[in-house]
């Protein structure tokens, strides 16, 4: 049986992408940690635009600049769930993570953390889009070290 049915979960990694489709998975997160008394790891990736070189519209410069800014605005909204976390009364922690490949950063996050369960919301997207765009949520389920639930967005 695994950690997620027995009940024997210490420790969740919740993955967001911000979007009200994670919204659900954020609530079912805390649910899930408050009940269990678990720790809650919330993981946002970000990925890194394209190698800009020094004579394109944006300098090598300009690119670290919004890097930077996409990592603090991250660790913002971050700590702003993770007080919400708190505030249901489970104790909560975050890392924000640069990664050109989202489903492996998380998966790498939730073997680094010993997670019991990862919580990952979806957009339920179909058809083309899905395969345009891929589903990080079906490869984080298809390679992660423990239970995977995904939450389907509004």
């Amino acid at each position: 049986m695994s950690a997620a049915r027995s009940g024997d979960v210490h420790r969740i990694l919740l993955a967001t992408d911000f979007s009200t489709a994670g919204r659900p998975a954020l609530r079912r997160a805390i649910e899930w940690a408050r009940r269990r008394r678990a720790r809650l790891h919330l993981v946002h990736v970000i990925t890194p635009p394209p190698v800009v070189l020094e004579d394109s519209f944006f300098s090598a410069r300009a690119w670290r600049r919004m890097q930077a800014e996409a990592i603090r605005g991250a660790r913002r909204r971050l700590r702003a769930l993770e007080a919400r976390a708190r505030a249901a009364g489970v104790r909560a922690s975050s890392t924000v993570i640069l990664s050109v490949v989202p489903f492996d950063a998380v998966v790498r996050a939730a073997r680094r953390l010993g997670a019991d369960l990862i919580v990952v919301g979806t957009h339920g997207r179909t058809g083309l889009a899905r395969l345009a765009l891929g589903s990080v949520a079906e490869r984080v389920a298809a390679l992660a070290p423990c239970p995977v639930l995904v939450v389907r967005g509004g």
